[in-house]
């Protein structure tokens, strides 16, 4: 039952809290595994983090009086403080970029009821003179006719808070939280932390930058692939030579079964280059299409003699350019692999023909 006597209604609010508490954290971890599979399931976003918390119950009392005690007793309205408590239960996403905060967002908005949205980065953008962190914020509950990837749901009138950020804007909050008194802040020093605000915001603007700069070089490699090109087209430089971008196309076309991982084939590209620093895309392909059949009869009696090793799409690529150019890459193998390689060639490869006289 409301009533107006707040040293009433702490109490009320602590046994609650006390009474329900492994309620609540069973809630928290269904939300936060709901979440997490729909984000996973649809790729909606490259999260790079989900998780939960319950909020403590004395956060909770200080959170009410500060935003709501005072109007309510003005208003004479009776209260009961858990019902002014929207993020008892909240999760936190983390987006790697910020234009992936508005898919997550939909997504979720298509899977739960919506009681409320706070949209903390048109807040700030709004003001010139104010600093703050970005974000999206959400009030969410189940929503009856919706079917959620989880075994054990949580109660039905359970709601919670989703906060959705890109991870510069993660790491501005965790800053921006530990700024005291906001209010009274010095003007110089509030400058200061507009200035690092902004370039903050530049950096996720970057980031995002940065990724669409790659995706336009990965499919500018991935459509010219090895194609010569056109007489009297203009050729940038480098634009034939090998590089990460295009070396994942020359590559798939061979080995189509294997996953090649972006941070793997930048070093493997790398130590390709190290050897030979103008190895053309062409030279790639060729040398691909004359040695790889080769080369896989070589992995099989490899692996048919030890059936614990591996022997990758990287290390078949290695023995075709030793094959290939044993002089300019006569270190892309280790020696003992060298000279393993050397005699099994010399064993099952025949000698090259000789002209007759």
């Amino acid at each position: 039952m409301a009533s107006h006597d707040f040293e009433r209604e702490k109490a009320l609010f602590r046994k609650y809290y006390e009474t329900n508490e492994k309620r609540l954290i069973a809630a928290k971890d269904s939300f936060v595994d709901i979440v997490r599979s729909l984000v996973s399931q649809t790729g909606a976003g490259a999260t790079i983090k989900v998780e939960g918390r319950v909020k403590d119950k004395e956060e909770c009392i200080k959170k009410f009086q500060r935003k709501y005690q005072g109007k309510l007793e003005a208003d004479e309205q009776p209260y009961q403080i858990r019902d002014f408590i929207s993020d008892l239960i909240g999760v936190r996403i983390v987006c790697l970029y910020e234009d992936e905060v508005p898919m997550v967002s939909e997504l979720l908005q298509r899977n739960f009821k919506i009681l409320n949205v706070t949209d903390k980065t048109s807040a700030v953008e709004s003001t010139e003179d104010s600093f703050g962190y970005k974000g999206l914020h959400m009030d969410l509950a189940l929503d009856p006719e919706a079917v959620y990837p989880a075994r054990n749901l949580p109660p039905a009138d359970l709601c919670f808070e989703v906060q959705i950020r890109s991870l510069i804007q993660d790491a501005w909050s965790m800053l921006d939280h530990k700024i005291k008194y906001k209010k009274s802040i010095p003007v110089d020093l509030k400058r200061r932390i507009n200035v690092l605000a902004a370039l903050f915001e530049l950096a996720d603007r970057e980031f995002k930058e940065i990724r669409n700069a790659t995706s336009d070089l990965m499919q500018q490699a991935t459509v010219t692939q090895i194609e010569p090109e056109a007489p009297g087209q203009a050729v940038t430089a480098g634009s034939r030579t090998v590089n990460a971008f295009n070396f994942v196309p020359i590559a798939g076309h061979f080995f189509r079964d294997f996953v090649f991982d972006d941070e793997k084939v930048d070093d493997f590209v790398q130590d390709i280059l190290e050897q030979n620093s103008t190895l053309q895309k062409a030279e790639l392909h060729r040398c691909l299409n004359e040695n790889l059949k080769v080369v896989r009869e070589y992995r099989d009696h490899v692996l048919a003699e030890n059936p614990e090793r591996t022997f990758s799409a990287y290390t078949s690529i290695r023995h075709c350019l030793y094959l290939y150019d044993q002089e300019k890459f006569s270190r892309i193998l280790s020696r003992r692999n060298r000279e393993r390689f050397a005699v099994w060639l010399k064993a099952n490869q025949p000698p090259p023909v000789t002209a007759q006289p």
